[in-house]
């Protein structure tokens, strides 16, 4: 049942799945080739790199290509470069997030734009849930938002488009630059001491200030550049990601849909310690389709962030200032609103991510910033190291041994001995399957090394009948009939099978944990096959034998079945229950010789 279902399951992912699941394993990197890219470092001038900077560079990378359940990738060092050389042929979305820097900083927003075709309405921006209440919070905002408002006209003392009456609908569209009116150490419009409107900012950039959501940080040049910037220009991200951290900039979100002006940076992609991408879950568990990214801060971001939503929660839940931008690659991500201070040291990015996108961002976020950028120098196929005539041998290798076993089998065994062959090919057929389901379900592709894997399971798992057999064989010898030797024998050899099991498992998760490369991939197939080893021996040859010692050819031990007392030395009387004893078989004795009685031999007198 378990190999059908098995089966059944690669029948449904390569009918049905995304991407379609292929019917055979698929091949590392040394059996079928794959890509290799060469990422060059992008210093000024040229300058080189120092080597533990391309040390920590391989290893971020090397734990990218890890999490998107790529097996058997190389990422070596190449001279200043880095060479990596995946299995198979990766998507242009993979490759890009080889090399991307993943710097990612927080900054609040100043201004903010929205950027639509003709007929499109504005994206509203979500807002940020309280770490406690995340999940209330976000049920309300699956919620439409309210029907604009009417704006009150303002008083001749206040200043025109105030943010307080900013409405839903164009939420930080309307924030008020600092060219036309002023702004106090809150970052409010305000007036100077004898109530007159403060004068607007000089062509001069402002000076920094306690305040990183002042507007007095939008120049005149910083709003014309606001006002002439497209989120079509394909160089905007470039010259966003690096910016000044301590300056005010001008970006675009990565749907290209709001433009923005943020502040400094308050917080950057170091202070985080981890990002989680999970199924969104509305109030009650429920889950909203949707997916998300969890967001975790230390200590210190953790205080930090504290600080940060409780000054964003003086401004107006309706104006840009209210908002945190997170910049990614200079990009924005996410800006949401903040509607409570958030001093759990969580946070969450929603939006319409897919699987793929939300899992890929929280790995570039967890595995943090690469020390330097890098920038594609090459990409090629290339072709397998070993290639098919290598996978003949090791195949054939493989067929010679378990052909080996099937004939130790027959000789020693007889006619049990086709319960191990027919076991060994049902481990074989299930190892195959899994094998072929993981290549779809993790991508892990199977290598010369696993292969070497896959053959060492084959003495591994005819150990396994062995000792059972053995057991069983010891009982009969002791002159029990064969039905009742199979369950005493059974529970000897279960302790002893799970044992010898479990130091295997042992053994392969310390070789998976601590190797690289082609041994990590001899010891993740060591250890599927010896977990298979279990199932098979647990769920088909003991329930098998049981059923053949309830046979008259096994149960009554006849020629050829494996199990002939007289083969086996049984030369006991043999208990058959209820006090019955089946007297052996009379032998030749020597001249002047008898066999004792079971009276006598009970009595004492010999």
């Amino acid at each position: 049942m378990l190999t059908l279902l098995l089966f059944a399951g690669i029948g449904a992912a390569h009918l049905w799945g995304t991407p379609k699941a292929p019917l055979a394993p698929q091949l590392g990197l040394d059996l079928a080739g794959g890509r290799q890219v060469v990422l060059a470092p992008l210093t000024e001038d040229g300058a080189s790199i120092d080597a533990d900077q391309l040390d920590q560079a391989i290893d971020i990378i090397r734990r990218r290509v890890d999490a998107t359940g790529t097996s058997e990738a190389e990422v070596t060092r190449l001279g200043q470069n880095i060479s990596v050389a995946i299995p198979g042929d990766p998507s242009p979305d993979q490759l890009e997030a080889l090399s991307r820097s993943s710097q990612m900083a927080f900054r609040p927003v100043l201004l903010a734009e929205p950027v639509f075709a003709p007929g499109e309405e504005p994206q509203v921006p979500r807002e940020l849930p309280l770490p406690d209440d995340r999940l209330a919070e976000q049920a309300e905002l699956m919620q439409p938002p309210p029907a604009p408002q009417d704006v009150e006209e303002p008083a001749e003392d206040e200043p025109a488009g105030d943010e307080a009456s900013s409405t839903e609908e164009n939420r930080g569209g309307t924030a008020l630059p600092a060219a036309t009116d002023g702004a106090d150490a809150t970052g409010q419009p305000g007036t100077d001491g004898d109530g007159a409107t403060q004068e607007p900012a000089t062509e001069e950039p402002a000076p920094p200030v306690a305040n990183p959501s002042d507007l007095a940080q939008v120049t005149p040049e910083i709003q014309q550049a606001f006002a002439e910037t497209t989120c079509e220009d394909p160089d905007l991200a470039d010259r966003a990601a690096v910016a000044p951290a301590a300056q005010p900039l001008v970006v675009c979100n990565t749907e290209g849909t709001e433009k923005y002006v943020l502040g400094p940076v308050e917080l950057s992609g170091g202070n985080l310690t981890d990002a989680t991408a999970g199924p969104e879950q509305a109030q009650g568990g429920a889950v909203t389709g949707r997916w998300e990214v969890v967001l975790t801060f230390d200590d210190e971001g953790g205080d930090a962030f504290a600080d940060v939503t409780t000054r964003l929660m003086g401004y107006p839940q309706n104006s840009a200032q209210n908002r945190f931008a997170m910049v990614l690659d200079g990009e924005v991500i996410s800006a949401p609103t903040v509607n409570s201070v958030i001093s759990a040291g969580i946070a969450t990015i929603t939006g319409d991510f897919t699987v793929e996108e939300a899992e890929t961002l929280a790995n570039q976020l967890r595995f943090g910033a690469l020390p330097v950028s890098f920038d594609v120098q090459t990409s090629e196929q290339i072709s397998p190291t070993l290639g098919g005539e290598q996978l003949r041998w090791g195949l054939i290798a493989g067929a010679v041994g378990l052909a080996l076993v099937f004939l130790y089998m027959l000789v020693q065994y007889h006619a049990l001995g086709l319960v191990a062959i027919g076991s060994l090919l049902l481990a074989a057929v299930i190892a195959y399957g899994a094998v072929t389901l993981l290549g779809w379900a993790i991508n892990f592709r199977l290598t010369m090394a696993g292969v070497t894997g896959l053959i060492v399971a084959i003495g591994v798992t005819a150990d396994s009948f062995i000792v059972y057999f053995e057991r069983v064989r010891d009982e009969v010898r002791s002159g029990r009939p064969l039905r009742y030797a199979v369950d005493t024998g059974w529970e000897r050899a279960r302790r002893t099978i799970i044992i010898s099991d479990l130091v295997n498992l042992i053994a392969a998760g310390v070789l998976y944990y601590l190797s690289e490369a082609g041994v990590k991939a001899f010891a993740f197939t060591l250890g599927l096959t010896t977990i298979i080893d279990l199932v098979v021996v647990m769920m088909f040859t003991h329930p098998l034998v049981s059923i053949l010692a309830n046979t008259k050819f096994f149960g009554e031990g006849r020629r050829w079945s494996g199990m002939e007392p007289e083969r086996l030395g049984a030369k006991r009387s043999a208990y058959l229950g209820r006090g019955q004893f089946r007297e052996p078989e009379p032998e030749v004795l020597a001249p002047g010789r008898r066999r004792h009685t079971r009276e006598e031999l009970e009595g004492g007198v010999v």
